[in-house]
C-alpha cells in the first residue's frame, strides 16, 4: 500500500479555535523532516469554528461532527481519511517548537515489536517542567500509576529512550498496522482512560509502546488543575470502573470493583460533602449510578 505523507497529525477541536490554530501554525512552521498532512475534527464546537480553521489554513483537512463524539471518537472519525503511513494523536492545546518527528518514526521502525511511541511532554508554563518521560505499571487493584519526571525541571536527567507500559495522549505515533490489528479506540469512555484502555489492547495484542526523548511537544495544559471540572470528576469514577471491567480477570475485576467503590463512596463523597463541594459529591454517586445501573 502506499502513502501520500509520511505522518498524519489528527488533533480534536472542541471550542479551542484559537489553541488548534496556534498548533496548526507551530506544525506548519517547524516540521519539515517528514511529509505530513494535518486532520482537525471539530467536536460539534458551539460556534462554527471549523470554518474559521478552514479560513485559516484552507490546506488543512477539516472535518466537523454535528455531536460531540468525545475524545476517542473524535480521533477514530479521522483514522478513515488519513492519508499517512503513521497516524499522530496528538492534542490541540500543545505547541512544537522543534522537528524531531524522524526521531520518532526510527524509533517506531528500530524494532518490529513496537507498535506506538511518545515523545517527551513538557508543560509549557514558566520554566516548562517535565509532564511526561513515561509511565510507571499500573496498579492491579487501585487502578493507579504515575508519570516518569511530573513536574521535573528538565535536566536531562529522563533523555533515555525505554519502554513504558501506556502511551500519553496528548501525543502518540503509532503504525497502521496496529491499528488494523487491534482496532480503533473503544468510544465507551468519552473522556478519559481512552489511551490506556487502548496502550492495554495494544500491548496485550503483543506491542511494545515507548517513550522516545529526542522529540519534546509542549502542553499548555493548566498549571492549576486542581480538582477540575465535576465533569471530569465523574468521568474519572466511572471510566476506572469500565477499565477494570473490560481489562481485568474475573476476581481481580471483583477486588477492582470493591476498592474502587468503597473509595468512591466513604472517601471521596463524604470529603466533597464536608469541603461544600456539593457538585463533585453528586458527581461521585452519578458516576457509580450509572456504571452499575
Amino acid at each position: 500500500m502506499s502513502f501520500k505523507y509520511d505522518i498524519s497529525f489528527i488533533a480534536i477541536n472542541y471550542n479551542g479555535v484559537v489553541d488548534t490554530c496556534e498548533l496548526i501554525q507551530s506544525l506548519k512552521d517547524k516540521v519539515s523532516s517528514v511529509s505530513y498532512e494535518i486532520i482537525i475534527t471539530d467536536n460539534a464546537s458551539k460556534v462554527e469554528e471549523a470554518a474559521e480553521i478552514h479560513r485559516k489554513h484552507p490546506d488543512v483537512k477539516i472535518i466537523r461532527s454535528e455531536k460531540n463524539l468525545g475524545f476517542a471518537g473524535g480521533n477514530n472519525i479521522a483514522i478513515p481519511q488519513a492519508e499517512g503511513r503513521y497516524l499522530m494523536f496528538i492534542n490541540n492545546d500543545t505547541i512544537v517548537e522543534e522537528d524531531h518527528f524522524d526521531c520518532l518514526i526510527k524509533r517506531l521502525e528500530s524494532k518490529p515489536e513496537i507498535g506506538m511511541v511518545c515523545p517527551k511532554l513538557r508543560f509549557y508554563w514558566e520554566n516548562r517542567p517535565i509532564q511526561f518521560a513515561g509511565f510507571t505499571a499500573l496498579s492491579n487493584i487501585t487502578l493507579r500509576n504515575a508519570s516518569i519526571g511530573f513536574g521535573e525541571d528538565d535536566n536531562g536527567q529522563h533523555d533515555t529512550a525505554h519502554p513504558t507500559p501506556f502511551a500519553h495522549g496528548a501525543a502518540m505515533l503509532t503504525k497502521r498496522e496496529v491499528i488494523e490489528k487491534v482496532g480503533m479506540m473503544w468510544e465507551g469512555y468519552f473522556l478519559y482512560y481512552e489511551e490506556m484502555d487502548w496502550s492495554t489492547r495494544i500491548t496485550n495484542a503483543g506491542y511494545e509502546i515507548w517513550y522516545e526523548p529526542a522529540c519534546t511537544i509542549f502542553h499548555k495544559e493548566s498549571k492549576s488543575v486542581g480538582m477540575g471540572s465535576p465533569l471530569k470528576t465523574y468521568y474519572l469514577t466511572r471510566n476506572r470502573l469500565l477499565y477494570a471491567k473490560r481489562n481485568k480477570a474475573s476476581f481481580t475485576k471483583l477486588l477492582c470493583y470493591t476498592y474502587l467503590t468503597t473509595v468512591a463512596l466513604f472517601i471521596h463523597t463524604p470529603r466533597y460533602a464536608l469541603t461544600r463541594h456539593l457538585p463533585h459529591a453528586k458527581s461521585v454517586l452519578r458516576g457509580l449510578k450509572d456504571f452499575y445501573f
